[in-house]
This record gives C-alpha cells, sequence and structure tokens, in this order.
C-alpha cells in the first residue's frame, strides 16, 4: 500500500517484514506451518480429554508459562525436569520448576495430605479450584484398602480418584514410628500388624516399591529406617542411617518404572550425606523430623542438609505444614513440604490466617459478619461469613470442609506469595512483615529468631509497650 515494506528478519526459516505501523507479516517453511497447525489440533484433543481446557490460566494448572524460556534444566531425567528460575541474593531460597509426568509446577510448594486417596472433606474438582498441584497419598493404608493390586488393576490411583495433577507417594515407613508399638524392624524390613483386623504385613524395601509401582505416582519414596527425632540412642541413630543407605540400594534395584516414576531418596537425621548422593536420585526428601523434636534441633537439621544436598535437584521436608515452619525452611532452601496439619486442623474450627490461627468455635465470631479473610478468594471467603461458619463448626461437617477449603487455599496463596517476593528479590522483607503479622506484640520463636539470622534475615525488636502515663 502507501506504506513501505521494510524487512526486518530474513534468514532460512523465518523472514519477518512490516507492512505499515500496525501491519507485519511472517513467512515460515510448510514444515513449520504443519507442525503448528498439529500442535493446535493436539491441544483440542486434550482439552476434550479432560486436560487444560482453551483459556484456562496456566496457574490453576501449576504451569508458569512465563518460565518457558527461562534457565537450562540442570536434571533432564526420563521422569522429572528441574530448572532453578530465581534465587533470592540474601537467603537461600528459591523458584525451581519441576515438569513430572501428569504436570509442571512451581517450589516453593505445600502438599496437602490424601491418606486414603482422599484430602478430607474435599472432592479432586475442589483441589483443582485451589490451584493445588500435587497430593501426597499413604502407601500403607493404601495397600491395606483398597489394595494396591486392585488400583494397578483399574489404571493406578490417579484414575482410581479422578486425580489428573501430580502425586507423591510415601514409603510407608512412617508408620514405624506412628505404629511402633505395632512393628518390628528388621534388616529385611518391618512387620506391622494392622491396627485394624491384627493381621500381619511385612513391609520390604522391595514391597514398598512394588506397592507404590502398583499405586504409579510420579514421586514415590524409598523405604527408610524411620527412628523418632525424640530417640536418645545415638547408637540406634547410626544403625537407621546404615540400613537407609542398604535399604535405598535395594529400592532402587526393585523400582521397575523409572522412566514414569521418581524415586526421591531420605536423609535421616542430617547425618553424613555424601553416600545417599552418590546414588545421584531425582530428588531427596529430610526425613526424622516434625516428630516431637526440639525447634532448635529442627532448623539446624535442616539447613545443615539443605546446604549439602545438590543444587540441581529439588529437596523435599517432609512432614512440616505449620506456616511459620515453611517459611523459615523456604529460607534455608527447601522447595517442598507436606503435612496433614492444614487439614486436620479444619476439623477441630481452627482457620490459618496471617494474623495466626482462628478459633472459629469461639462465641466471639457469632456475630461477626466478616470473611474468613477478605483477601482469600477461595468459596469459603467469598461467599460465606465467620459468623455463618461459627453456626457450622461445632456439629455440621460442611463447617470442617469449608475451613479445610480455606487452610488448603491459605497454604496454596501462602507457596505463591513467596515465589513471587523470592523472583522480585523482596524475599527477606516479606518474611520479617509475615512474622510482624502473625506475632504482633514482637513474641517471635528464639528458634525463628535464629534460624532467620543465620541466612542473614534479622526480624524487628518488639516494641515495648508504653510505660508512661499521659500528662494531665
Amino acid at each position: 500500500g502507501a506504506h513501505a515494506v521494510l524487512k526486518i528478519q530474513s534468514t532460512p526459516a523465518l523472514r519477518h517484514r512490516r507492512r505499515g505501523p500496525q501491519i507485519e507479516s511472517f513467512r515460515l517453511p510448510p514444515s513449520v506451518l504443519l507442525f503448528c497447525w498439529s500442535v493446535v489440533a493436539i491441544s483440542g484433543l486434550s482439552s476434550a480429554a479432560g486436560g487444560v481446557k482453551p483459556g484456562q490460566p496456566s496457574e490453576a494448572i501449576g504451569i508458569n508459562m512465563a518460565s518457558a524460556g527461562g534457565p537450562e534444566f540442570t536434571q533432564n531425567g526420563p521422569a522429572l525436569k528441574h530448572r532453578v528460575l530465581a534465587k533470592c541474593s540474601l537467603t537461600h531460597a528459591r523458584v525451581c520448576e519441576l515438569v513430572l509426568p501428569h504436570n509442571t509446577l512451581e517450589t516453593p510448594i505445600f502438599m496437602p495430605v490424601g491418606t486414603a486417596a482422599a484430602v478430607k472433606g474435599l472432592t479432586c474438582e475442589e483441589l483443582e479450584a485451589l490451584h493445588v498441584p500435587l497430593i501426597l497419598g499413604n502407601t500403607y493404608h493404601l495397600a491395606l484398602k483398597p489394595a494396591t493390586e486392585l488400583l494397578d488393576e483399574l489404571g493406578g490411583l490417579h484414575k482410581f480418584m479422578g486425580w489428573k495433577r501430580a502425586m507423591l507417594t510415601d514409603s510407608g515407613g512412617f508408620q514405624m514410628v506412628s505404629l511402633l508399638k505395632l512393628a518390628n524392624i528388621t534388616e529385611e524390613g518391618v512387620t506391622f500388624q494392622s491396627p485394624s483386623d491384627g493381621s500381619q504385613m511385612l513391609l520390604t524395601p522391595e514391597k514398598s516399591m512394588q506397592l507404590q509401582n502398583e499405586i504409579g505416582a510420579d514421586i514415590m519414596m524409598a523405604l527408610d529406617d524411620v527412628v523418632s527425632s525424640t530417640t536418645p540412642s545415638a547408637a540406634r541413630v547410626e544403625e537407621a542411617h546404615e540400613r537407609t543407605l542398604r535399604w535405598i540400594d535395594r529400592c532402587i534395584s526393585a523400582h521397575s518404572r523409572p522412566a514414569e516414576q521418581n524415586l526421591f531418596g531420605i536423609v535421616q537425621g542430617g547425618l553424613d550425606l555424601e553416600e545417599l548422593m552418590k546414588r545421584d536420585l531425582p530428588g531427596y526428601a529430610i526425613g526424622g523430623l516434625s516428630g516431637g523434636e526440639e525447634k532448635d534441633k529442627f532448623w539446624r537439621v535442616v539447613h545443615h542438609c539443605a546446604k549439602q544436598l545438590p543444587a540441581n535437584k529439588p529437596r523435599y521436608c517432609m512432614g512440616v505444614g505449620y506456616p511459620i515452619d515453611l517459611v523459615v525452611c523456604v529460607a534455608l532452601g527447601v522447595d517442598m513440604f507436606d503435612c496433614v496439619y492444614p487439614a486436620r486442623t479444619a476439623r477441630f474450627g481452627v482457620a490459618l490466617t496471617d494474623q495466626g490461627t482462628m478459633q472459629l468455635k469461639h462465641k466471639r465470631f457469632k456475630a461477626d459478619l466478616a470473611p474468613i479473610d477478605k483477601d482469600c478468594p477461595c468459596a469459603a471467603c467469598t461467599q460465606f461469613s465467620r459468623a455463618y461458619i461459627h453456626l457450622l463448626a461445632a456439629k455440621e461437617q460442611t463447617g470442617a470442609r469449608l475451613i479445610t477449603m480455606h487452610n488448603i487455599a491459605y497454604m496454596m496463596r501462602l507457596g505463591q506469595r513467596m515465589r513471587e517476593h523470592i523472583r522480585a528479590d523482596s524475599f527477606p522483607q516479606f518474611v520479617v512483615d509475615y512474622f510482624k503479622t502473625w506475632y504482633h506484640k514482637g513474641d517471635y520463636p528464639q528458634w525463628c529468631v535464629d534460624a532467620l539470622n543465620e541466612v542473614g534475615i534479622a526480624l524487628p525488636e518488639p516494641v515495648p509497650a508504653s510505660t508512661t502515663a499521659a500528662s494531665d
């Protein structure tokens, strides 16, 4: 037309020129156009099959499309790709991307626990609406009922429960502690007595792998010799550490689906990690904590392990779910967390907020028309008042469901906020503001003060209450 044609780029595979102020043209080879058409066609089939729907925000499935052009993957295995997208310049906090068989997600991330194929009180559709990209299942309980052989016949746990996103299963080893009176631990494995019918079950490293392969989770945990974190015997801890190394080799040998499922190793007690890391597993977990140990020991073990574990692999702190614990552990360099706490405490009427926990059964909420959290987008907060949930919390299951929904949404938003601040390199200030809001009197736990000081964050001194009387 009236405008001159300006050729901007010309290569063998792409030609680009500007025809006017608002009109540009591209010329691509036929093979590229055919590829683009096939991608569109496949995307349409995926949508029809229940995958990503056209126009669905990528955040809804845990994918950050902006990261597609980011740094190279530092780990590129058959069932897991991992790369660090951003780092805090002061602390050890980081944002990572995990590409798993069932979806892509970013860390730091909290995993709700679905012990027996369900997060209590919520459906899979509700979890998806809360932007949950990854849940945890319990191998021991699933082996008892409905039985992993049945799950395998029915296409795995994903298909059985209708969950389309990523899943992690534990090894069953935690029951060595939780069911200690019913367990007998030997070099072969651990024998459990069922708490329901008294039947015996021998869980060996090989059996744990078989069960988890039948369940079909994206991430499966190696069977380790779990010792309570309050065990005073150094000899027992050393025995568990050495046995865990022997068992990890048996797990690796027995793992039958390495191209489809990732086997993570577990660090016990923060002991020497070199031998475990020689196995070059897709990821590593810090275990043996969250069992009643002193918090001063807890953070030091986490810090010690996070510093030594490989930077190019995900770091998972097992059984940790208190919001304050998550914030501290992220500052120490941890990526993934799980715990029953947010859902379990909801069943007692307790909601999580930035100001601390809210006991909605308390009578002071009887006529409170405010939402649990005005900034929370979950249905419990956008549709109902504290007064209504107070009415339900005491006796109605609906009350527990609504608070569970809010608590899971809170944990997802906490992870999202931490990721945003790490990207913006404002994470230290976020931590300070978070603690000032949660502990508005400045009464920070000393272990938090010490842990954050270790990575360069100094919490502000509490402002003392004025003792000066006003003059007449």
